[in-house]
């Protein structure tokens, strides 16, 4: 009962029901992005919290967030291969595990197309969010801050709501891994 998926379903539901086009959707879904910098500065506060984890354990957190980068965006060019997709729907894929800002740029400059790669990232990041907490207890995942980078560096701003929810340093280490996975990624596709 993720309740990201469940808002994004009933969005979608109620939308579809009352016929609301995404422009007239937009005008009050504006005043609902305002509330996005204040929950931004509440990470900030966690982050700020678990300094010291953070001090210690920076250069695992950096080499972590540059392998899970190098592992998103080279398999997904593999499996965009291996599924013989075009060179527009492979550059509009690469930047799915980043946070949206990020994707369009990465995606816009690498020939992309922005509606494909918002869809790829919000479905990347809702099914980071949902099944990030299942896979980190099957697979017996005990280290905080290792689950933290996983969560970070693979689903962006929706997955860490579900790190936050896991504990303070996993919400900490997850909201310093989506920059840093950002900055992998950019970099990255600057040799795409």
């Amino acid at each position: 009962a993720n309740p990201l998926l469940i808002g994004i379903i009933l969005c979608y539901g109620i939308l579809r029901i009352f016929k609301i086009s995404i422009t007239d959707y937009m005008i009050g879904g504006d005043f609902v992005s305002m509330f996005l910098l204040p929950s931004t500065a509440v990470l900030g506060l966690s982050i700020y919290r678990q300094r010291k984890i953070l001090e210690k354990e920076f250069w695992p957190v950096c080499i972590g967030c540059i392998v899970g980068s190098l592992v998103s965006v080279g398999t997904t060019v593999l499996l965009c291969r291996v599924c013989l997709l075009d060179e527009a729907m492979v550059s509009s894929l690469i930047p799915t595990s980043v946070t949206t800002a990020i994707a369009l740029d990465v995606s816009k400059n690498l020939g992309g197309v922005d509606v494909v790669t918002i869809f790829a990232v919000i479905l990347c990041g809702t099914a980071g969010a949902v099944f990030h907490p299942i896979l980190i207890k099957y697979l017996k995942l005990k280290n905080e801050v290792a689950q933290g980078v996983a969560i970070g560096t693979s689903s962006h701003a929706a997955g860490t709501t579900s790190a936050i929810k896991l504990g303070e340093v996993q919400g900490a280490i997850s909201g310093v891994s989506i920059g840093i996975a950002g900055i992998s990624t950019v970099i990255i596709a600057l040799f795409m």
